[in-house]
């Protein structure tokens, strides 16, 4: 079944307006541990502050789920921020800078933020230089027991490359993978000849198609801001990511012969076993959903699943990964390399990920079946389980 529990108040709901172009920005601390909150930026034209607490609700699961009373890392409230407009437009920095100013007063006291939907680390942290700000996550240095070889740290681990490729933009879809592989070999479901439909190919989508295929699975479908590129004898994972540009759009000239170029939402009626939704929200309706052949559902993406179609789904026998498991590898890999349990190293990351990951979906997945319950329903009862007891430690407000 699918959850249908009372959406808890948010602790602080705001919209700002850009005085000169009229974009709007939201900010949404759905709870604080200890005063602070984590929580990305997206930026996307038609952001709403519904969407906006939403994923600040899934922030508070993805801390809470992550919670090991044993690390270093000390879980955070969740939050979110989002801005009202359109990446690519000419006035979108400014936009983003003048929004960091306006969130100044939290991000320096209790929200700690980075890049998402829309925005990349390198340009949030230089909004941020512009806007005044010393860092982005400097709300949390108060928590951290040497400030200075923690931020040392993580700027050494942002460094790190693995195939010429940035660490920070792999870890992410690296635990998708994960999580898609765990629940794959529950099942006895063999890895070589599975396949796979992937709608986006930025740095989640790409990275968890790279990691896929690596493990044997057979990327069949992609879709991008122009369409779905297929092939049901398989795509060239490689190629294809070697051809995008800034937002994960393939230039068509890479194509090969077998491949195709489809509509835009034909991805969600491959062949494929398993789909991976890492674009945007609200991707899979109660109409849509129809059309999915597959078994699985990997929530790469922030709540692509819509709650009706969820339900539809479950009837036909179609397993939702929930994105607070599945999509979580990021921002726990931050905390992790900052509050000192792993070092800048690309191997001591992945192999942490791989065994968060993989312990995470194993307990989500058994819970669910002793429940008879969603493994989304099962996700939240694992956070109301730990929620009491990160905050009868640590407290929501930092001592006095």
């Amino acid at each position: 079944m699918v959850s249908t529990s009372p959406v808890p108040t948010p602790l602080l709901s705001l919209t700002w307006t850009d005085h000169l172009t009229g974009h709007r920005g939201f900010l949404v601390i759905d709870r604080l541990v200890r005063g602070v909150c984590s929580g990305g930026l997206r930026m996307r034209p038609g952001c709403t502050l519904d969407e906006v607490a939403g994923l600040a609700r899934g922030m508070t699961m993805k801390e809470a789920l992550h919670y090991d009373p044993s690390a270093r890392y000390i879980p955070l409230g969740g939050a979110k921020g989002g801005i009202d407009c359109d990446p690519r437009a000419p006035e979108a920095y400014d936009v983003l800078v003048r929004y960091l100013r306006a969130m100044r007063p939290y991000i320096e006291s209790s929200w700690t933020t980075g890049e998402d939907l829309g925005l990349t680390q390198d340009l949030v942290d230089k909004a941020a230089a512009d806007a005044g700000l010393v860092s982005c996550v400097q709300a949390v240095y108060p928590l951290l027991d040497d400030e200075a070889a923690a931020r040392d740290r993580l700027a050494d681990a942002f460094a790190v490359r693995a195939d010429g490729i940035g660490l920070a933009e792999l870890v992410g879809g690296h635990g998708v993978a994960e999580a898609v592989l765990a629940a794959l070999d529950r099942e006895g479901h063999a890895r070589a000849g599975a396949r796979v439909a992937v709608q986006g190919l930025g740095t989640m989508g790409g990275a968890t198609a790279r990691f896929l295929s690596r493990a044997g699975l057979t990327t069949v479908a992609v879709a991008d801001i122009k369409g779905t590129i297929a092939n049901p004898a398989g795509l060239d994972v490689e190629a294809l990511l070697a051809a995008r540009d800034a937002h994960g759009t393939v230039d068509r000239s890479a194509l090969r012969a077998g491949d195709r170029e489809l509509p835009g939402d034909d991805w969600l009626a491959a062949e494929a076993d398993i789909l991976v939704p890492a674009a945007v929200s609200y991707s899979i309706d109660r109409v849509n959903q129809a059309r999915i052949r597959a078994r699985w559902i990997a929530e790469a993406a922030n709540m692509p699943v819509l709650p009706e179609a969820e339900a539809l789904l479950a009837e036909r026998g179609v397993t939702v990964l929930p994105d607070v498991v599945v999509n979580s590898g990021t921002n726990a890999w931050w905390w992790w390399t900052l509050f000192g349990d792993i070092g800048a190293d690309a191997q001591e990351a992945f192999a942490h990920t791989r065994r968060s990951m993989r312990a995470l979906v194993g307990l989500m997945l058994d819970r669910a079946e002793a429940d008879g319950t969603t493994p989304r329903a099962a996700a939240h009862a694992l956070v109301a389980d730990r929620l009491p007891r990160i905050g009868e430690r640590f407290g929501w407000y930092a001592p006095s």
